[in-house]
């Protein structure tokens, strides 16, 4: 096109001014990929920078985060809301260009990244989400028809988790999903081939993806031809091979030195002038802003034009579905869900799993964009919808997902799922695997999104599988990441508000973990006191001497030890606390309320890792080793959880 050579000049300028003015970045693959996403935007993404949320656009993952400064240089140019002074402020502390991109923050970004592959995992799951959604609304191709594009290198295939999210890519067919492989050769440390020899090309053709190769990743029109062809497969995702070099036009090129470490002023200046960029730093002509405005601005103010009139006529044909689908879109679902749960009665007991399934199939004839699944362990973990069908590539409408063992890349492609917006989703898997799903966790935390997560087999209480599948230090992490709630519900009750609250989060995810053991309903279980975080769930007789703080399974041990305090003439209150997080944040008088003693008087009762529980008691009865693997009764007696030993460690403590 006209203005090929100065645009993308420019963009290449760019980019290294961010990085030379910051003294820090990544100028690489700023150079290798710029092409890549110059022919992407300008040739084939619909979306409008005018109006970055458009629903309908295409989704663009830039999985190799650390090229950040080509993708705000990009996005510059192509007229999203990024002044030129805000390129000058890369990587400073408040401006819309941090070291790596993060959404709902930068316009234009769809996705955080930074710790490699996961924006691969994400991409597939957006991919997912534009299939289901076309399927569960009548012409639902009118409300949501996009194509997936994701940017990744050398060092994203090599993250375990992308194999996990390309063999499911493959199974499901996902032929709007398109990757386009920088492939330069080159890591941080070094060469490519000091760490890996294998066959890309083989490796997807045999998770059945199509495979498409640009010899010339600085070749416009090759990689143009490629994306044209990618967009015609029927059947299966597709990855482009450019072959590109690091650091293209300096002194470095083709060298991994150029990887990650800011060029001096010097390089910077001749890398330039070998790109044939001759204006200063920080001035693009004018030609190539024209570049993009001619082109991707003015395709997307059109696709997004056309796609309003569609939408119009949708909602007359369809205004009910319409409705619900704007509600659902912007995760409105409060107004479907129960308000204060299903009734119990007194004495119920069940394994809070069994409840969890109960409710998630309450859940399920509310809310008709729930989708989800687990990592192969819907049986145990309980997460099996009955009027739920199996979503796969013959069968787009299904809600249920088969993950297969894969918890990283589970975790993952529900953030996409999520980011691309229109569907609520959980995941289950056993609480110690929790290990497996942590970053993804992290990431979902961090990009503020409704996440569910359901962790059964919560304790000691696994018994005989042994200290692999007791879960020990794993709720101590999980409460550390910020924005995340974790619920350890003691009973149905408590789990029933559990549900409730993480389905009328819009702004953080939660955790749900539940027990595998049977579990009796306490008589003073409050369904509001748990949406408070803690609350008494059993009062003591006149005046208490120690409070007993508990979670989960242990709310249980700690009622039954009360009475048998209480026949040894020793009164003491037994607080709930089923989410820390959200009883943090009441206000110092109902936490003084609910405690009713001082610090030095109360007790945490929890088979965890014990040190995050000194914030609120000077006691805390909890695990510092690996468990054992026996009948569960038996582990329990040996590590002293249970009533009678909880009632002569107070006494102890009392002596």
């Amino acid at each position: 096109m006209k203005y090929d050579r100065i645009a993308l000049a420019s963009l290449r300028g760019l980019a290294l001014d961010e990085i030379s003015k910051a003294k820090s970045g990544h100028p690489g693959m700023a150079l290798s990929a710029a092409p890549l996403l110059y022919t992407l935007y300008t040739r084939h993404r619909n979306a409008n920078p005018e109006d970055p949320n458009w629903f309908n656009r295409d989704r663009f993952i830039l999985s190799a985060g650390h090229g950040s400064a080509l993708l705000y240089a990009l996005l510059h140019l192509a007229g999203y809301s990024i002044p030129i002074e805000q390129l000058r402020q890369f990587r400073q502390l408040g401006s819309l260009t941090p070291g790596h991109p993060e959404v709902g923050h930068t316009p234009g970004v769809d996705a955080t990244s930074g710790p490699l592959g996961q924006g691969i995992a994400q991409a597939v799951g957006r991919a997912v989400a534009e299939t289901h959604l076309a399927s569960i609304y009548p012409d639902g191709g009118k409300l949501c028809n996009h194509y997936t594009y994701c940017l990744t290198g050398d060092g994203c295939l090599e993250e375990g988790i992308s194999q996990e999210a390309i063999s499911l890519a493959g199974v499901w067919h996902l032929n709007k999903l398109i990757l386009l492989y920088d492939k330069n050769d080159c890591t941080l440390d070094g060469p490519l081939s000091n760490s890996s020899i294998e066959d890309t090309k083989g490796r997807f053709l045999a998770a059945g993806w199509n495979v498409l190769e640009v010899k010339d990743g600085n070749d416009i029109e090759e990689i143009d031809h490629a994306l044209i062809l990618a967009k015609t497969a029927k059947e299966k995702p597709t990855i482009i091979i450019c072959h590109t070099v690091i650091g293209y036009g300096s002194e470095l090129a083709g060298s991994h030195v150029s990887h990650g470490k800011a060029f001096s002023a010097e390089m910077v200046v001749k890398t330039k002038e070998n790109l044939g960029v001759s204006f200063p730093p920080f001035e693009v002509p004018e030609e190539a802003y024209r570049a993009f405005k001619d082109t991707f601005v003015a395709r997307g103010k059109k696709a997004e034009e056309e796609d309003k009139k569609v939408l119009l006529n949708y909602k007359e044909l369809h205004k009910e579905e319409y409705e619900r689908f704007l509600d659902l879109k912007d995760n409105n679902v409060a107004p479907y869900l129960f308000t204060d749960g299903p009734k119990y009665e007194d004495g119920f007991k069940d394994a809070t799993r069994n409840t969890s399934q109960a409710l998630l199939n309450i859940v399920a004839g509310e809310l008709s964009n729930l989708f989800g699944g687990s990592a192969d362990v819907a049986d145990s973990v309980k997460t099996h919808v009955k009027s739920f069908t199996d979503y796969s590539k013959d069968n787009r409408k299904g809600e249920n997902i088969n993950f297969g063992i894969r918890e990283f890349a589970m975790g993952a492609i529900q953030n996409g799922i999520l980011l691309h917006g229109g569907l609520r989703t959980y995941v289950g898997c056993f609480l110690v695997f929790a290990d497996y799903r942590k970053p993804s966790i992290r990431r979902a935390a961090r990009e503020r999104i409704p996440a569910i997560y359901l962790f059964s087999h919560d304790s000691l209480a696994v018994g005989e599988d042994g200290p692999t599948h007791q879960p020990i230090e794993q709720l101590a992490r999980l409460r550390a990441i910020p924005r995340l709630n974790l619920f350890r519900p003691a009973d149905a009750i408590e789990t029933s508000a559990a549900y409730r609250s993480a389905f009328e989060s819009v702004d953080h995810p939660t955790a749900i973990i539940l027990s595998r053991q049977g579990l009796f309903n306490n008589p003073q279980s409050s369904f509001q006191g748990s949406l408070m975080g803690g609350y008494v769930v059993s009062k003591e007789k006149e005046k208490a001497v120690l409070t007993l703080i508990a979670t989960g399974s242990e709310v249980n041990l700690a009622v039954q030890a009360q009475e048998l305090l209480l026949a040894d003439g020793i009164d003491v209150r037994v607080v709930s606390m089923p989410c820390t997080e959200i009883f943090n944040k009441q206000d110092a008088s109902y936490q003084d309320e609910v405690f009713g003693n001082d610090y030095d008087h109360r007790v945490f009762i929890e088979m965890g890792k014990p040190d995050g529980n000194y914030r609120y008691a000077k006691n805390v009865f909890g695990v510092d080793d690996f468990g054992s693997s026996a009948p569960a009764n038996q582990v329990l007696d040996s590590y002293g959880f249970t009533p009678e030993k909880i009632a002569d460690r107070i006494k102890s403590l009392l002596a």
